[in-house]
Order: C-alpha cells, then structure tokens, then sequence
C-alpha cells in the first residue's frame, strides 16, 4: 500500500503541471488581458478628463500620429493613442514584456517554493489575500459537508430497510425536488423569503459576523456566526444531501440481499445486529471514503454560487472576481491550490479506503 500511495503521490506532479500548462496556454489567446484592462482604464480617465477640458472651452487635442502606439508595433488594439513608452511601461510592470515561457517558467518556480508572487491590480501578496479568505470557504465546507453526512446517512439506511412503502416515496419525492433545484435558485429564493426580500428579514444577507461583534462576549459572537450560517448552509446541504441519500440507500440495499445477510438472519441475528454488525461496514465503505473528495468539491465548486449570493468573501468569490479582472497572478494562484488539494484528497480518499476495509489491497489489484 506504501508504493502505491507513493506512486499516486509522484503522479500528482506531473497532473498538476499539465493542468497549469494547458490553463496557462489558454489564457494567452483569450482577450482581455490585465495589460489591455489597464489601457482601458487609463484611455477612459483621458477621454473623461478631455469632457471635462471641452466643456470648459478649452482645447481638446487628438493624439497625432507619430505617438500613436498603432505604429510602435504593440499587439494591443485598445493602445492606439497612448505614447508607446506608456504602453511598455505597463507591460513591464505586469511582467508582459517576456516571452510566454519566460513567464510560464518563473511562475512554476514560484509555485515550487509556494510564492504566488502580487496581485496585478491590488498590489498585495497572493498567499495573504487567499489566508484571508479561507476561514469562509472553511466554514462553508466544513459545516455543509458535516450536516450532508448527518442527514443522508440516517435517511438513506431508513429508506433502505423501507424500500418500497409510503416513507420512501415520499422522501424519494422530496429527494427530486431538492435534487431538482438549481443550489443559486434555492439560495435567491431563501434571500427573497428569509432575508430583507419581499416577506421577511430574520437573517442577514452579508458576511459571517455583524458590524462591531468583535467586541462582544465569545457567546454571542458563537450565535451570531452561527446565525450568519444558516441560509448559505441550507443552500449547499439541499444541493448536496439527495445525490448522498440515494447513493446510502442503494448501497445498503446491495448489501441487505446479499448471501452473508441471509446466513446472519438464519443463525438467528437480530435486525438491528445485521444491520450494523454486518451490512453497515460494507455498505458505508464507498460513502465514508468518499468524505475528501465530498469536502472539497463544495469547499471549492458548490461555494461559489453561495459566496457571491449571500456577499460571503471567500475563496471562491475571490476566484471569480480574479477571473473577470484578470488579475492573473490571483487566478492562477487559486487554481493552483484548488488543483493541488482535489489531486492530494483523491490519494486521502484511497487511503480511507484501506482504513475502513482492510481487505482491499490497490497492490493486489494489479
């Protein structure tokens, strides 16, 4: 089990450099870039300021020809009219002036050390602003995946052992509706119904604390972190318990027909003793290992919707908002990270495996 723990792990290298190569290759065709942002904005103060200037009776001048940037040779179609030199100096500042796999090579050296370099547009460290967003994502996962688990389990091995009655069609029922509903439209509607909307206003809307809670007792800042948490929670657990539920349901029913079921009843074992002496260590092998990779796609993907929704700054949010900016250095930092942590939880989740069945054995497979 050793060597092969070993080798996913060393498999990890080359995944996560083919995933930063073909994203890093990608977005060196899309347009857009934080060079041809900061053009924009700087063509945009200068066609302000020349309103102002005309409304004013002054002159207005054109840039002429000869400092047009056309001519200089950039590849930036929004640089016409700025001095060339301002152009360069832009390019400079965001690293754009080397080639691509200059750049592409001192970011991998970077990531090697763990130095996600600043961001391109709010001058601070990558590493900082990501630390002061993970206690939201952190948050969110945790508590999320923990309450899926809660529900689902128990619901799942109720409708198992009542398969086919009126409780299982019901839930089965509920189960669709829930599976259903897009998780934003579940959390759009929650803040129309619960919080500030057109009914009720009994939770707030932003962030995880209340303005000036610093100061309060740990008790009530206990509650009022948990009150932040209810809706964005129940948005990310609706989204989450079905898939769980059917899949513990499905599982246990697998397991309940199965021939060492039928010999445990026949020895004379009671219900509830082959139910979880001998069917729940088999039947939650696939559930309870699964618990890494569970964490992590709603602490990364699920989150994201809800962070931007409900105002929560997390890492997703911060994310996004680096995608729609630009900000290259943040994006890339992030995407990163959220690699590196599925590819290890993949390797946690084999290794659960092993803990809660000792049988399997990955080296025998092969």
């Amino acid at each position: 089990m050793a060597a092969y723990l070993f080798r996913r792990l060393l498999l990890i290298v080359p995944t996560l450099f083919g995933i930063i190569l073909i994203n890093f290759a990608v977005v060196q065709f899309a347009p857009g870039g934080p060079v041809e942002q900061m053009i924009a904005e700087i063509r945009g103060q200068g066609q302000a300021l020349g309103r102002l200037t005309g409304e004013g009776g002054g002159e207005v001048r054109q840039p002429s020809s000869s400092s047009s940037s056309e001519g200089s040779g950039s590849t930036y179609r929004g640089a016409r009219g700025l001095d060339p030199a301002v152009v360069r100096e832009i390019e400079r500042a965001f690293g754009f002036d080397k080639p691509a796999h200059v750049r592409f090579g001192e970011m991998l050296w970077g990531y090697l050390r763990f130095d996600f370099g600043r961001s391109l547009f709010q001058d601070r460290p990558v590493w900082t602003m990501m630390l002061e967003k993970l206690p939201v994502s952190i948050s969110l996962g945790l508590w999320s995946t923990l309450i899926v688990y809660l529900i689902s389990i128990p619901l799942g091995i109720r409708k198992a052992v009542r398969d086919g009655s009126r409780f299982d069609l019901w839930t089965s029922a509920v189960l669709l509706v829930g599976y259903a509903i897009p998780g934003f439209l579940f959390a759009i509607m929650l803040v129309v119904l619960f919080a500030g909307g057109s009914f009720f206003q009994w939770f707030p809307l932003r962030g995880l604390t209340s303005s000036g809670s610093e100061a309060w007792p740990f008790w009530e800042r206990a509650i009022d972190y948990a009150w932040h948490m209810v809706l964005p929670t129940i948005t990310l657990v609706i989204g989450g318990f079905a898939g769980l539920t059917m899949l513990t349901k499905n599982s246990f029913l697998e397991e309940i027909n199965k021939q060492y079921v039928l010999t445990a009843r026949a020895k004379g074992a009671g219900e509830h003793r082959v139910l979880y002496g001998h069917v729940f260590r088999n039947a939650m092998l696939i559930i309870i290992a699964g618990f890494p990779s569970a964490f992590i796609g709603i602490l990364f993907t699920g989150a994201l919707l809800v962070e931007i929704i409900f105002s929560l700054d997390g890492l997703g949010l911060l994310g996004f908002e680096s995608a729609i900016r630009r900000d290259y250095t943040v994006m890339f930092g992030t995407l990163y990270i959220f690699t590196l942590l599925g590819l290890v939880m993949q390797v946690v989740s084999d290794f659960t495996y092993t803990l809660v069945d000792p049988r399997i054995d990955f080296e025998a497979r092969r």
